[in-house]
Order: C-alpha cells, then sequence, then structure tokens
C-alpha cells in the first residue's frame, strides 16, 4: 500500500473518530454518571525496564483472554466512551487483537500505549485488522542510556513502518525532567514525528517514586517550545504542566474513580497508575454509587498530580460538583504501589 494511500486511510478514520469523539463530548457535558476513559492493563510485564517506571515486572503472566472480555464488556455496560490498553508492554498479550475487537464491538474507542519495541509491517496491519484507533510510543532519548532504552536511534525504523502502514493516528511522546540527561533530545523526537506526519506531545517526566521536580532553566525552553507546536497535538488539554514546571500545585478537582477509571492486571479499580490501592474495588462489583462517590471525594494528591490523562478528563467537570475529603476507608492492595497523600 503506497504512503498516499496509508495517509488517506488515516485521515478519513480521524473524521469518524472525531465525528464520534465530538458525541462523547456532548454526552460528557449532558451526564457525569458515566467514565470517559479507562485504562486497562492486560499484562504487567515489560520487555524493557526504564528506571523512573513503576508500572512494570518481568514475569508476570498474561491476564486470560476471557477475563479481559467480562473487563472490557463491564466497561461498556458502564457507558465508557475511551479504552486505553497499557502495561507492562500490552504487545506481549498473545491475543491482544482481540481484546481491541472487544473495545470497538461495546461501542468504544481503543486506544494503546506501547514502547514500539515489537511492531513490524506485519503486527501494524493486524492492529488496522482489528479495529485500533490511535496508538502512543514514548519516546525518552535519541541514544539508549542507562535510564532508557527508548530511544529514537532504536525505534525510528518502528516510527517509519507506522507512517507507511499504520491507518490509526499516532502521536510521540517526548519528555523532559527527572534523569533524562539530555533535554535537547525532546526536540528532536518532536520534529521526526511531525516529519513522519504523527502528532507530537511532551511530558514532564516523574522518578520511580511518581514525583516530579521543577524543571531547569534549559528543560523549561524546550518545553515551552514544544508547547508553541500543540496545534499539531491531538491532546492539548495540558496547561497544568506549566505550573508542574514551576514546581507549582494546580487547583482542580481530580475525578478519578469517576470519569477516569484506571483497572489493574487484577481487575481491581485505582485511581491512576501512580496511586495503585485507592479506592481497589473489583471493577466486576463497581458500580454507579461507587463512581458518584468518587466523583466527589477530594484527592490530596490532586496538587501536584502529573498524571495528564486524569487531568483531561477531569476538565469536563472543572465548574461543577465541588468535592468533599475521602471518607475513611481501607484500601484494598493490588502490588505495593500506594502513595495517596
Amino acid at each position: 500500500m503506497s504512503l498516499a494511500l496509508t495517509t488517506l486511510r488515516r485521515r478519513a478514520k480521524a473524521l469518524h473518530r472525531n465525528l464520534r469523539g465530538a458525541a462523547m463530548a456532548a454526552r460528557a457535558v449532558a451526564s457525569t454518571d458515566h467514565p470517559l476513559l479507562a485504562h486497562i492493563i492486560p499484562i504487567r510485564r515489560c520487555n524493557l525496564a526504564c528506571t523512573y517506571c513503576n508500572e512494570f515486572d518481568d514475569f508476570s503472566m498474561p491476564v486470560p483472554t476471557e477475563e479481559m472480555f467480562r473487563r472490557i464488556d463491564k466497561l461498556g455496560a458502564l457507558g465508557t466512551a475511551v479504552v486505553t490498553i497499557s502495561g507492562g508492554e500490552p504487545l506481549l498479550h498473545p491475543e491482544l487483537d482481540e481484546v481491541i475487537r472487544r473495545i470497538r464491538a461495546n461501542g468504544m474507542i481503543a486506544g494503546l500505549i506501547t514502547n514500539g519495541y515489537l511492531l513490524v509491517a506485519e503486527r501494524i496491519k493486524r492492529l488496522n485488522r482489528a479495529g485500533l484507533e490511535w496508538l502512543q510510543i514514548s519516546i525518552d532519548n535519541v541514544n539508549p542510556d542507562e535510564v532508557s532504552k527508548k530511544s529514537l536511534k532504536v525505534l525510528d525504523r518502528k516510527l517509519q513502518l507506522l507512517a507507511e502502514h499504520a491507518d490509526f493516528h499516532v502521536n510521540i511522546n517526548s519528555v523532559v525532567g527527572s534523569g533524562i540527561s539530555n533535554p535537547q533530545d525532546a526536540l528532536t523526537i518532536g520534529k521526526r514525528a511531525l516529519e513522519l506526519g504523527f502528532t507530537s506531545t511532551i511530558g514532564i517526566i516523574h522518578d520511580g517514586s511518581g514525583q516530579v521536580q521543577p524543571l531547569n532553566d534549559e528543560e523549561r525552553r524546550i518545553y515551552d517550545e514544544m508547547k508553541s507546536w500543540e496545534k499539531s497535538s491531538f491532546t492539548r488539554i495540558n496547561a497544568f504542566q506549566d505550573n508542574i514546571a514551576e514546581g507549582l500545585p494546580n487547583d482542580w478537582r481530580c475525578r478519578a474513580g469517576a470519569r477516569y477509571l484506571y483497572i489493574c492486571e487484577d481487575g481491581l479499580v485505582h485511581y491512576c497508575s501512580q496511586q495503585r490501592g485507592y479506592p481497589g474495588v473489583a471493577l466486576a462489583t463497581y458500580t454507579r454509587e461507587d463512581m458518584r462517590r468518587e466523583y466527589l471525594t477530594e484527592k490530596t494528591c490532586a496538587p501536584h498530580c502529573t498524571v495528564s490523562c486524569v487531568h483531561q478528563v477531569s476538565i469536563f467537570d472543572s465548574w461543577r460538583a465541588p468535592q468533599h475529603p475521602a471518607p475513611a476507608i481501607q484500601p484494598v492492595t493490588s502490588g505495593e504501589l500506594v502513595q495517596i497523600k
């Protein structure tokens, strides 16, 4: 298939996805009783070991496909708009294509976050056939180092394959902050993404405990320059990062547990990847009453939160429903990460 035809197909699918997204946005404003975005983990194992990451291991087995189907069907029943598959490295799940098909069969938009290492032309075409609608790869540096092997040098051929074969939207996220030795790499990565016809975003990276430090002068210069490219970005609701860059808190209402759900490999609902353990309720038994409670629950970790997807979905409700301190409940943990403050 020619590159021109692939680009045309991608644009046509983008138009369809954007129309669906507009309808979902209207529904989000009209009703607060359903999740806008869910992250679901089909496997915790990863083929890399980036030192800042606290979301992987090197031994976990894939979640059984039938169990993934049950979880996706439950998200559909709750009225979820978008489901993003994450990990670990989700491409390690042997039935990932069927998981994507199940998301689409439930009428939800299907996304995927991957490190990109396992992408080859045939795998990309399978993702097309499964109905994937968008994919994100985070690239941390130009050359691999002791912090991260997610480098442009290693992944550039994978990006070329995506440009040649992917019918779905592709976003490349680059980073500045903790542990990134050459912040200028973010500019190189972002420019390469735009060159290939993708969108480009920039994030502020956290360390292994999920914390961030204010950006230094050079990091801030690069961050500001890449922010000026936002017209090319598929996710523009990121003004909260300006305060994070300065080490300042954000005043906002986090709707995690309601508008945003993070479902771990054990099938428990958590606030996000950095607060696993709250509320710690099984998705199978999660109800609209649970969502209504969490919608109104103030999260004490919110002022310094760096989880962009939660900020982005919470913006729909920033003007309504003041929150209250969390009730005194004992969280059910999954793994060891419980660090709400």
